[in-house]
């Protein structure tokens, strides 16, 4: 079992103070994907770094450029091309003559469905400079170090923070729930390696962009971990009964789950077959997609 953190009491439109290093504001943005809302994290003082700066919502500029008065921000940092992540990011480096810094989205990788609902890709994304894994940046008192961590999505990437051995994780793993892997973007094989990468850094605390720190980093990507191992083991276990598609297998395995929810369940079963069917476990016509009947091989 995963042992969920959650937080239900918020505060919008304000700079919340974390740690000597970290301040986070979070946008009114609530909903089944993005939880209470986009937790943008400024690290630092004086001359800062911002990671998700979020969408670009009137209140939410107005309160992340009052949490930003009297500072400079040098680097503006992207965890990934989504709407509740990325679309202030270069208006806000506008306003402060600096850049944007990301990963690319990969060709082919953006596939609107009603999987995201309101927190869709942005598709205009591309940063100023690219990412690549293990690049650091810094400022007076804080280093970050990029972590390629591909899975939710092909160009998702985590920054780490040496001083508080802290990970900003994105949508890589969140307290409040599983994160969704949805193909193309996402890969399930990628996103099982990407975690226990995280899972063996041995960082101190992990800071999703949407709900509450993780503070037992160790236990808590164990549990995750084996979540989606039981979730094949459990796929697996509803094929030997006869061949299926992925609709029934939602129905089944999330009955108790928001049915808001069963369109991203419904992707990451995808995920899972596909990451199946590459082990030889399951087979189908065709290559693998939603609509596909699927059996054991």
């Amino acid at each position: 079992m995963i042992d969920f953190v959650h937080q239900l009491d918020v505060t919008y439109a304000a700079a919340e103070t974390l740690s000597p290093l970290v301040r986070r504001v979070i946008a009114r943005n609530p909903g089944p994907f993005t939880y209470t809302g986009t937790g943008v994290f400024i690290i630092g003082h004086g001359e800062v770094a911002v990671i998700d700066p979020g969408p670009r919502l009137a209140e939410h500029e107005a309160a992340l450029d009052a949490a930003l008065d009297g500072e400079r921000v040098t680097h503006v940092l992207v965890t990934h091309h989504h709407m509740d992540h990325s679309p202030l990011a270069h208006p806000l480096a506008r306003k402060h003559g600096c850049q944007v810094y990301a990963m690319s989205p990969k060709p082919g990788e953006s596939a609107e469905t009603e999987v995201r609902l309101e927190a869709g890709d942005d598709a205009s994304f591309r940063p100023d400079l690219e990412v690549a894994d293990g690049d650091v940046f810094t400022g007076p008192g804080w280093t970050l170090t990029a972590m390629h961590t591909p899975g939710h999505t092909a160009n998702h990437v985590c920054y780490a923070l040496a001083e508080e051995q802290t990970l900003f994780s994105g949508d890589h793993v969140m307290g409040w729930s599983t994160s969704v892997v949805s193909p193309p973007g996402g890969h399930m094989g990628d996103y099982l390696a990407s975690l226990e990468r995280v899972r063996d850094a041995q960082f101190k605390l992990i800071r999703p962009t949407h709900g509450p720190a993780i503070e037992k980093p160790q236990s808590f990507l164990s549990a995750y971990i084996g979540h989606r191992r039981a979730r094949e083991r459990q796929i697996l276990g509803h094929l030997a009964a006869g061949p299926q598609r992925i609709r029934a297998l939602v129905a089944s395995m999330y009955a108790h789950v928001d049915t808001r929810l069963h369109p991203a369940a419904a992707h990451s079963v995808l995920a899972h077959l596909i990451h199946l069917h590459e082990q030889g476990k399951v087979s189908c016509d065709g290559a693998p997609a939603l609509d596909s009947e699927f059996a054991l091989s």
